[in-house]
This record gives structure tokens, sequence and C-alpha cells, in this order.
């Protein structure tokens, strides 16, 4: 991969900025890890000039609300490309066993046959188990299951072809189990549900994630030279780099990471 590009930073109840989720470059194609919510998905695809056409690729985390139903979108927008002859090649989507029935059923209740009639011929289901590797777009991807407690959920972690390695450990705190994906990575992509200070507030430790300082002390205590903290609360989003940045460089010495959506990073 050459660039990250931040297409939604929010947590489930965000409603001033679009749901976590995130496309990767490499060469003219795209990379796409969950789609939100909704159809925001498209518009935020089309603020950053990602074309339909180049996302062959889509890897879903698991079956939340706010990370899986712009699959939906997703799938009867390319689809639509496809019944048009616009697309070429198929779409590969990959996930765990179980959300390949729940992402067919969302589409099936919710979109007509002309766009389902792809499944399994162009539009092509991976089911990744934990610790499983496989080259997508020329680097190297390794598949794990991140132990959620609320809904099984996978991450990944990449060995790029340009010698960069990127951790993704989904959005709930990082175990200790997933040292082998996450440690020596250059890239930590982690959720951050809400300042420490405000923990009173969003009551993030009962809600299985982490906040602004466990996620930075993470970072520094496993040498991760470049952090990205999102999947946030949003209720000063208009401060929120400010005061994110502040808190984490408390804990965090390396290259810290509060974006909005939209941003993008270039390894």
């Amino acid at each position: 991969m050459e660039k990250l590009i931040v297409l939604g930073t929010g947590n489930a109840q965000a409603i001033h900025c679009y749901n976590t989720c995130f496309a990767m470059k490499k060469g003219e194609e795209y990379f796409l890890t969950d789609a939100g919510g909704g159809n925001g998905i498209l518009l935020a695809l089309e603020n950053q000039n990602i074309p339909l056409e180049k996302i062959h690729h889509i890897f879903v985390t698991h079956a939340h609300n706010d990370h899986i139903l712009g699959m939906v979108w997703m799938i009867r927008m390319i689809a639509t490309s496809m019944n048009k002859g616009k697309y070429e090649g198929d779409l590969h989507i990959y996930c765990h066993y179980e959300l390949v029935e729940t992402i067919k059923t969302l589409s099936c209740l919710t979109v007509g046959k002309k766009f389902t009639k792809h499944f399994d011929s162009r539009i092509l289901f991976h089911v990744v188990s934990d610790n499983e590797s496989m080259e997508i777009l020329g680097d190297r991807f390794t598949f794990f299951d991140i132990g959620s407690t609320k809904e099984k959920q996978f991450g990944y972690s990449i060995h790029m072809d340009n010698g960069v390695t990127l951790a993704f450990p989904g959005d709930e705190p990082y175990h200790p189990e997933l040292l082998p994906y996450v440690q020596g990575a250059d890239w930590l992509l982690h959720e951050a549900f809400c300042l420490y200070d405000q923990r009173d507030i969003f009551k993030p430790y009962e809600k299985h994630h982490s906040t602004v300082m466990d996620a930075c002390r993470l970072a520094e205590e496993l040498q991760i030279p470049n952090l990205i903290l999102w999947h946030t609360e949003d209720k000063d989003i208009a401060h929120r780099k400010e005061k994110y940045t502040a808190e984490g460089k408390e804990y965090y010495h390396g290259n810290l990471m509060v974006p909005n959506d939209g941003e993008s990073f270039t390894f």
C-alpha cells in the first residue's frame, strides 16, 4: 500500500462525522476496510475522488451497524456498475465466516435481485481464518480474531512490499494475545473512544473501548513510531484533534495523528 485515506472517524453514535472506515491505495486500486453505517460511504468516496470501479477488495471487520450497513450500498452501486458494463473484474469481499450470510441477507432484504445476482459469480466472498495470510494487491495481509467479548471481529496486519508494516486490531482495545501481529509495526491504527478525562461522561470501559491515554500508553510501550487514533465520540469535534493530541502527547512520544474525515497519510 502507498497511502491511507480516512473516510470516517466516528463511533456508532457519531453524527458530526462518518463512522470509522478507510481506504488504502496501491497504484490505481483501493483496498476498503469497512463501509460505515449507511450511504454516507458513497459521499465519502466521492469526496476523496475514489471511483467505485477501482475498488475490487473490501474487508469487513464485524457485524455492528456502523461497520456493515454501508456494505449494502457498496454492493448495490458496484453491481449497478457491473450491470452497465462499467466495472471490470470481480469484487472480492473478505470477512469471517458468519459475516458472509449476514452481508448476503442484508443485501437480499434491501436491494433487488438484479444486484444480488452477482453473488458468488462476480461478487466473491473470501472467508478469513485466525492467523491466515494472503497476498492482496501485492502486499501480505495476515488476518486475526481480535478476541472480542461483544461481537466476533477480525483485524489484520500488513507487510507491504515497500517494507512498511501496519497493524489494525479492529475497534476494541488491544489484547496482549495480539502481540505477534502488532509488535514491531511501523503504524498502529487504534480506537480511542474519548479522552481519559471524560471517561465518566462517555463510559468507554463499560462499552469495551479505550481512551486516548490507553491507546497512547500502548503505542509507547510497544515503541510504535506512528499512531492513528479514531472511532471516537464527536461531541466537540471542532476541538477533537487539539484535545486528543494534547492528552496523547503526555503518554506517547511518537508521531501521533488524530485525523478528521478526509485526511490521508502516505506510507
